[in-house]
């Protein structure tokens, strides 16, 4: 592995390359984070899990610094952590070394650009168990006032509607015994 740092080296790297760039205009925002805002960064997804770890001291590396100097950069253009968090999953790791001049090694650029490739396969559900076996996971009771008249076409549509749902809990074994139907009216 290339450079790695510990937490506390992380935030001392990121302030020496951030010591560079203008403080952030509004004040609400510190222009160096400390190792709480780090963590609270990895805790809400701005940040990668540590490269590696040394019994239980976390390790980070390049990529972790160039994260850390996106982050505060984007914060001191005015844009909230809500909004770095909604384009974080466009900056790939060559917007992120143009960004902060931190070089991102370029196996971590390659193992990212792969992943993003790879297809995810769906789970094959597995099949409902026996009926008799099982009991109802749930009943729906429909309740329609007196006062309320469907038409035919309102009780087609209704029927029309509530169809795949039905046909899904079938499926998986989730349906009850049917108390009543919905009759047309003449």
């Amino acid at each position: 592995m290339d450079e790695t740092w510990t937490l506390s080296d992380l935030v001392s790297e990121a302030s020496s390359r951030l010591a560079a760039l203008p403080a952030p205009k509004n004040g609400q925002v510190r222009a160096v984070p400390d190792e709480r805002t780090i963590r609270y960064y990895a805790t809400i997804g701005l940040l990668d899990r540590p490269a590696a770890m040394r019994g239980r001291t976390a390790l980070y590396g390049p990529r972790h610094l160039a994260q850390v100097v996106a982050i505060k950069r984007m914060q001191s253009a005015g844009h909230s952590l809500a909004d770095i968090q909604a384009m974080w999953p466009t900056l790939d790791d060559v917007t992120l070394t143009r960004m902060t001049g931190v070089q991102v090694a370029a196996k971590a650029k390659v193992a990212r650009k792969e992943f993003w490739k790879r297809e995810i396969e769906p789970e094959p559900s597995p099949p409902p168990p026996p009926r008799a076996k099982r009991a109802p996971v749930f009943s729906l009771v429909v309740t329609i006032p007196d006062s309320l008249s469907l038409s035919p076409a309102d009780v087609r549509a209704l029927r029309a509607a509530a169809a795949p749902l039905v046909d899904e809990l079938a499926k998986r074994g989730l349906t009850a015994h049917v108390l009543g139907t919905l009759e047309e009216e003449p």
